[in-house]
């Protein structure tokens, strides 16, 4: 049986951002985010980090979710509105009851693969991030579409692709620790914190620099 708690780690976290759930901010130079894109981002980060977990995160991160659909409805062709629009819908996998979870995260995995094929490198490499979480984080067959092989690939991809991505080096150590390569974690988490900061979103940059922060303490319990 698949267990809530093995899907209450699809927490992304993501974006996603990223990101379900989440990809890093722009780089600086790039075009500026869509409005409807930005909002969905600004929405999620105040969402995840902003308000404790309970019923009413989930209800209001499912109604942000029916936008993110919309949004990537009249933007089909749009790596940046597909990559948010996976990113909460893993949000959304991560907060559903058992029966609900692995649909909406087929779902999430769907939408970034159109993703990755339309812009692997958009939003920091948000797409191949983002899709390496939910290979590494379900469960694997008969269960579920988990693949440890598929998601070392995604993050490979992802940190060449996005050198200065944070969630893409975040998770990879993340990863890494999962599968007992505590030293190559430490590497990559290390790597992670010497990036620079993004004070566009501050919230998402200081929350996740203390997920790396743990996420080494427990890594040097294990080296």
């Amino acid at each position: 049986m698949i267990t809530q708690s093995r899907f209450t780690a699809l927490s992304l976290a993501l974006l996603i951002a990223a990101t379900l759930g989440s990809p890093a901010a722009r780089a600086a130079g790039s075009a500026p985010l869509d409005p409807e894109v930005l909002h969905l981002q600004t929405s999620w980060d105040s969402l995840k980090f902003g308000m404790p977990a309970g019923d009413e995160q989930t209800r209001r991160m499912n109604a942000l979710g029916e936008e993110a659909d919309a949004v990537a409805a009249r933007h089909p062709n749009s790596a940046d509105a597909l990559i948010w629009d996976g990113i909460i819908t893993s949000e959304r996998a991560a907060m559903a009851n058992p029966l609900s979870a692995l649909g909406l995260a087929k779902r999430a995995r769907d939408i970034l693969d159109k993703a990755d094929r339309l812009d692997p490198a958009a939003l920091d490499a948000g797409a191949p991030t983002s899709l390496a979480v939910l290979y590494y984080r379900v469960p694997s067959f008969p269960f579920a579409f988990g693949d440890t092989a598929k998601a070392r690939s995604l993050f490979e991809q992802a940190t060449k692709t996005a050198p200065d991505g944070l969630d893409a080096w975040y998770f990879y150590g993340d990863f890494l620790f999962s599968e007992k390569q505590y030293d190559k974690a430490n590497e990559v988490l290390r790597r992670a914190l010497t990036l620079p900061q993004h004070p566009d979103r501050a919230l998402w940059d200081k929350n996740r620099r203390m997920e790396i922060q743990d996420l080494l303490t427990k890594v040097g319990y294990k080296r």
